[in-house]
C-alpha cells in the first residue's frame, strides 16, 4: 500500500518537472547575465584582471568566458541547445572556483565557492535532464528527458 501511494504521488509530481526546469533555467540565466555584461562592458579590464590572477592567455580567455556566459544566458532562457551550452558553462564555473573562489573557502558571504558550485549543480541537472517541455529543445527535438 505504501508503495502504491508513493508511486502515485511521484507520478503526480512528475508534472512539475518542466515548470521546475524552466524556473531553474531562468534563474541560472539571470545569475550569469550581470557577470557576462560586466565582462563585455570592459573586456580589456576583464583581460587585465584575468592576467592578475594568473589565467593564461588572458585576453583570449576573457573573450571566451564572456562569450560563453552571454551565449548561455540566451540559450538557457530560450531552452535551446540546453544540454550542450551547459557543458562549457560548467567549465567556466570550474575555472571560477579554482582561480577566484576556492581560496576563500565555501561560504558565499566570504566570496567562497558556494554560489558557483550551486550554478554548476544546476547546469549538471540541465545536462542530465534537458530543458523540459517549456523550451525550444522540446519544440524542435522533443527533448524533455
Amino acid at each position: 500500500m505504501l508503495r502504491t501511494i508513493y508511486i502515485e504521488i511521484a507520478r503526480l509530481l512528475d508534472h512539475l518537472r518542466s515548470p521546475a526546469l524552466l524556473l531553474a533555467r531562468l534563474a541560472v540565466a539571470y545569475g550569469f547575465y550581470e557577470p557576462a555584461m560586466m565582462k563585455w562592458a570592459d573586456i580589456s579590464a576583464t583581460a587585465n584582471w584575468f592576467d592578475s590572477i594568473g589565467i593564461p592567455l588572458p585576453t583570449l580567455n576573457a573573450y571566451m568566458a564572456a562569450t560563453t556566459e552571454i551565449t548561455g544566458v540566451v540559450l538557457l532562457t530560450l531552452g535551446l541547445f540546453t544540454r550542450l551550452i551547459s557543458l562549457p558553462m560548467i567549465v567556466v564555473m570550474i575555472v571560477a572556483i579554482l582561480t577566484v573562489h576556492l581560496p576563500h573557502g565555501f561560504s558565499a558571504g566570504e566570496n567562497g565557492f558556494e554560489i558557483p558550485l550551486y550554478y554548476m549543480l544546476f547546469l549538471l541537472i540541465f545536462v542530465s535532464h534537458g530543458a523540459g517541455r517549456f523550451s525550444l529543445d522540446y519544440l524542435l527535438f522533443k527533448d524533455d528527458q
